[in-house]
């Protein structure tokens, strides 16, 4: 017959190693999300000096095109502005909003979805 004593061993011992699983789980969970964030800053730094730098040849290509050194710039920037604006008028879209948050989620938490529908 089975004691008591090691009944209660032996579920301890199954709740620990539950335990152990869990925050194995837990931080594989969250280092792959802090991989994906610092990844999605490193793509989005890369995007900013690539907009830049696009975007100061484009000046540069509109100021010899204008023969005047500075309406490449001003149009650079005004082409800036209507995206501003056009980004300004469609802050509250709830279409647009909802875009930008599957996208995010679609790729911070990618790992987490797999998982989640190889469980079902």
């Amino acid at each position: 017959m089975l004691k008591v004593g090691e009944i209660i061993q032996t579920v301890k011992g199954i709740v620990e190693t539950k335990i152990d699983i869990v925050k194995s789980e837990v931080q594989d969970e969250f280092i792959g999300m802090m991989s994906r964030f610092i990844l999605l800053t490193l793509i989005g730094s890369m995007s900013f000096i690539v907009l830049l730098f696009l975007s100061l040849s484009l000046a540069f290509y509109l100021s010899q095109f204008t023969k005047l050194p500075f309406m490449g710039f001003f149009l650079v920037g005004l082409i800036y502005l209507l995206i501003v604006i056009v980004l300004i008028l469609t802050r509250d879209s709830t279409r647009f909003h909802g875009k930008i948050q599957e996208a995010l989620r679609g790729f911070i938490f990618s790992k987490f979805k797999k998982n989640r529908n190889d469980d079902e």
